[in-house]
């Protein structure tokens, strides 16, 4: 029995408006903030009695967001990195091999991913922090590489399965050996999800708050981390000032965000395997 064409309409109707009354809060929550780290005061009325670029100065110097920056970069590009050297041979492994307890390595990769990083974050900070590795930028690296890395294996296993397994074969009866079929054929026809997996890793380390707090040193911490700080953290702080460093993580984040709708697109990814594969 299909719905009245009334009633269809009803819930499209009801749906929409859902949706635009949740994105109008959310730009709604954001303006407000990007508004007041460029207010001078604002006790009243609809906007600010001022302008001014001088609360991001202020943030920049009093939570010295140069070398917080920098760090947030280390731990990023470290993190993607390592990630694809690890998830990469592992999803190919997965892909290709056919081993008892598959289903089960399968179910050990998904695990981080499914479970609250909280939960496991404890005891992997304590296990980090006897090794002397907690509060390093180490410690912050391998503590993000645990999601990471099955999160890689996670989006790679399907793009290895779409490539024919007789271009290798093709390449062996010519002599190619292991190393040289991965680094020839292997990578070129990977680039497009390695790309991906690549960008999708980094926003989720920009963003990995529990992890990153847990295992993270006065040294070490990322921006959300250093966000939360200047939050919390114990002293007076201008309110301006903190919402201009809550505005530049936002910048962070969209931007990458941006890249990654720019020149990731999932859909044209598969159809240029098969193509390939064609």
């Amino acid at each position: 029995m299909t719905a009245s064409p009334i009633a269809q309409r009803a819930w499209n109707l009801a749906l929409g408006t859902m949706m635009v009354f949740f994105l109008l809060n959310i730009l709604a929550v954001i303006a407000v903030v990007a508004i007041n780290s460029l207010g001078r005061r604002w006790f009243g009325g609809w906007l600010p009695d001022g302008f001014t670029l001088g609360w991001y100065a202020a943030a920049w110097g009093e939570f010295q967001l140069s070398s917080v920056l920098m760090v947030t970069a280390q731990v990023a590009g470290a993190v993607v990195v390592l990630s694809l050297l690890v998830g990469v041979p592992a999803a190919y492994a997965m892909a290709r091999l056919r081993f008892p307890g598959k289903r089960l390595a399968l179910l050990a990769f998904l695990l981080p991913l499914l479970v609250p990083p909280i939960t496991y974050g404890i005891p992997l900070a304590t296990v980090l922090y006897q090794l002397g590795l907690g509060g390093t930028i180490w410690g912050v690296i391998l503590a993000n590489l645990v999601p990471a890395a099955p999160f890689v294996v996670l989006v790679m296993t399907p793009f290895v399965e779409q490539i024919d397994v007789k271009l290798e074969d093709a390449a062996r009866v010519f002599g190619a050996g292991t190393m040289t079929i991965f680094r020839r054929i292997l990578v070129p026809l990977l680039l497009p999800g390695m790309l991906s997996a690549g960008l999708l890793v980094l926003m989720r380390t920009l963003s990995m708050f529990e992890l990153t707090f847990l295992t993270a040193g006065a040294d070490s911490q990322t921006l959300v981390v250093a966000l939360y700080y200047a939050v919390f953290a114990a002293g007076v702080r201008a309110p301006q000032s903190i919402d201009a460093m809550a505005v530049i993580y936002m910048a962070t984040t969209l931007i990458w965000l941006l890249l990654a709708l720019r020149f990731v697109d999932p859909t044209q990814m598969v159809g240029r395997v098969k193509a390939q594969r064609a």
